[in-house]
């Protein structure tokens, strides 16, 4: 709860205008959260949103694993309450902002593209694409509409086949299978 507290705090400073869609994987978090009452902030249980496919992995998977299978449903979860959205951005409870997103947001609007993929960074000597991805999940736009839908579509299915945390067969957890997305969606996919 404490990095989404911050999360929220470094969006409070930069932003006039936001709504954070928490998606709470248990109910004590839940129940925390409401108590807070905090401004621009939208909450959303976990087992309200479960669906038959992802009920039958869970149990395969460590509760880590199973938040990474989640990820490319949350969107979804956020459409579904919201359905006249224009975009959601799933941002990794962890993040925390030090400028406003919005530079990145007005780059990607204007870029025409439906899904905004965010690369790692990594610095030379701790460059770490090869097992854990070109792409890191912790920022992802997706806009609402029929090719972002199809970039998430593909993304759940294959985090439903496997996600794990370790890497395997060029997979790690949720994260890996956006290295495919430039050139699966590539008229979809900002970098």
């Amino acid at each position: 709860i404490l990095h989404g507290l911050a999360l929220h705090r470094s969006l409070s400073q930069f932003c006039r205008n936001f709504c954070l869609w928490f998606v709470c994987v248990d109910s004590l978090v839940h129940k925390q959260l409401t108590k807070m009452n905090l401004p621009n902030v939208q909450l959303l249980t976990l087992e309200d949103h479960e669906t038959p496919e992802l009920l039958s992995v869970k149990d395969s998977r460590t509760r880590g694993e199973y938040c990474f299978t989640i990820t490319p449903f949350v969107p979804g979860f956020v459409f579904q309450h919201a359905p006249n959205i224009r975009r959601v951005t799933y941002i990794d409870a962890d993040l925390c902002f030090f400028d406003s997103p919005h530079l990145l947001l007005d780059e990607f609007e204007k870029s025409g593209r439906s899904v905004l993929i965010t690369e790692h960074g990594y610095a030379p000597e701790y460059d770490f694409a090869a097992t854990s991805g070109r792409f890191c999940v912790q920022f992802l736009t997706f806009n609402n509409d029929s090719a972002a839908l199809e970039v998430q579509k593909w993304w759940q299915a294959r985090c439903l086949e496997w996600c794990f945390n370790r890497a395997e067969d060029g997979k790690f957890g949720d994260q890996k299978y956006l290295d495919l997305w430039p050139t699966l969606f590539e008229k979809a996919i900002y970098i």
